[in-house]
């Protein structure tokens, strides 16, 4: 017969439990022997064993009370279900432990491949982290909203940055971030912007289906205004030079301008 202190080591619990097991009824409490002690048999070894086993899986107490309880062929059953159930949990885990894997990865969270190459190429080119971040977050909503259009647009961006002008553009954009909107340097910049933007060829090649849809343009514009205190008059700058919009710059009529 076993004491209350060496069922709990058979069984891999702690004294605590087993009291508290007892308080809920699920272990039946024997009678004090003649010297004031508890004594156990061998089934509440395996009782407890169950009891902890279901426990460590999640079943509520209540319920492993009724397990207790079933016969042979109900106590399968209910097993099934549970092993089911952890099946899907550790699935679950399992694509927990993925998404957490893709965000310490960095770019590759919510990204495909080809935008993470564009960013890789970034950086082999010297440019700004600061300006990679910035791009790195737009092409996430991007890529949220028209998954399927993304190869063809990392493609063209793949090909603009091998431009040295576009790249030396890109960090004097990082150094404007930090300017006043009324910066004096800001005129000369639009200046910049509006003659490569008009030399520029590539992106001619989007098809009318395959531009970005307004409300998306839209949304990555304000998200411009919102990260960069001098995105409001760098783009009133640029609409005086004849362009407007910042996402997809189109030419302003001539007799729009002001």
């Amino acid at each position: 017969m076993l004491t209350i202190g060496q069922l709990a080591a058979h069984a891999g619990v702690t004294v605590r439990a087993v009291r508290h097991y007892h308080a809920k009824g699920l272990l039946p409490e024997p009678r004090r022997d003649a010297s004031g002690y508890r004594r156990y048999g061998a089934q509440a070894v395996v009782d407890l064993i169950k009891i902890r086993t279901l426990a460590d899986a999640g079943v509520p107490l209540a319920r492993v009370k009724e397990l207790l309880r079933a016969d042979g062929e109900q106590f399968a059953e209910a097993v099934a279900e549970i092993d089911k159930r952890l099946r899907a949990e550790i699935r679950a885990r399992q694509r927990h432990r993925e998404q957490i894997s893709r965000l310490a990865a960095g770019d590759s969270l919510a990204l495909p491949p080809e935008a993470v190459a564009y960013l890789d190429r970034m950086r082999e080119l010297g440019m700004p982290e600061r300006v990679i971040g910035g791009e790195r977050d737009a092409w996430i909503l991007v890529a949220a909203h028209s998954p399927e259009q993304m190869p063809k647009w990392m493609a063209l961006k793949r090909e603009e940055i091998e431009d040295p002008e576009v790249v030396e553009l890109y960090q004097r954009l990082d150094e404007a971030i930090d300017w006043d909107p009324d910066d004096p340097r800001l005129p000369g910049l639009a200046d910049r912007l509006a003659a490569l933007n008009a030399t520029a060829e590539h992106w001619e090649e989007i098809a009318p289906g395959d531009a970005m849809a307004g409300e998306l343009v839209e949304l990555l514009d304000s998200f411009f205004v919102d990260a960069v205190p001098v995105a409001r008059r760098l783009m009133q700058l640029m609409e005086e030079r004849g362009w407007s919009g910042w996402t997809q710059l189109e030419r302003v009529p001539t007799d729009a301008r002001g």
